[in-house]
């Protein structure tokens, strides 16, 4: 009873999870500087490359949200063919994880008043995999080809289909928290 009681605690619990971000950035370089950015082919890097993450639709989701981002804070994207202050690449990283969980039943119970009484106690411990989530947004200098700021989002991801607006919404929302840490402070 206890076991089957555990595993929607568990999914509650996940579900409650919020987004881990994190950020990285070179302190020495003027940020304020930075007024135009381009890609960095390959724009979207997938890990693993699996056809079930990497997606056109994925990317144009991607690159869409990034660039509106990016434009709410003051960066445009240069024209085709001319240079850029800084090239952005993005990437989606899907890990495989497992969680062990023991619940133990049974044994002695009581007090010192009363005596204790009960039977033989055992541990169960399950094992349950999940996925973690990352998406991380890289920003290299175009002139010296360095990395100057990384941000990142990690998350349990939850299974289910999704709509295409859902999904949609789920990669705006990621990207903007993300992108909420640029410019460092």
């Amino acid at each position: 009873m206890r076991t089957r009681l555990l595993l929607p605690l568990l999914l509650l619990l996940a579900a409650c999870q919020s987004v881990q971000l994190e950020r990285d950035f070179d302190p020495s370089r003027d940020f304020g500087a930075y007024r135009t950015w381009s890609w960095q082919e390959p724009a979207l890097q997938f890990r693993p490359a699996d056809p079930r993450l990497k997606s056109d639709l994925t990317e144009q989701r991607m690159r869409a949200a990034v660039a509106e981002q990016l434009d709410q804070r003051g960066l445009r994207q240069a024209p085709s063919g001319s240079r850029s202050d800084i090239r952005v690449q993005v990437w989606l990283i899907v890990d495989n994880r497992q969680s062990q969980v023991t619940t133990y039943s049974g044994g002695y119970w009581g007090n010192p008043w009363y005596g204790y009484w009960g039977g033989p106690g055992f541990g169960e411990t399950r094992t349950y995999d999940y996925q973690v989530g990352t998406l991380q947004i890289d920003f290299y200098d175009a002139r010296d080809g360095k990395l100057v700021w990384r941000g990142s989002a990690q998350q349990i991801l939850r299974e289910g289909p999704y709509d295409p607006a859902e999904r949609t919404r789920k990669i705006r929302e990621t990207v903007a928290r993300v992108l909420s840490q640029y410019p460092p402070h």
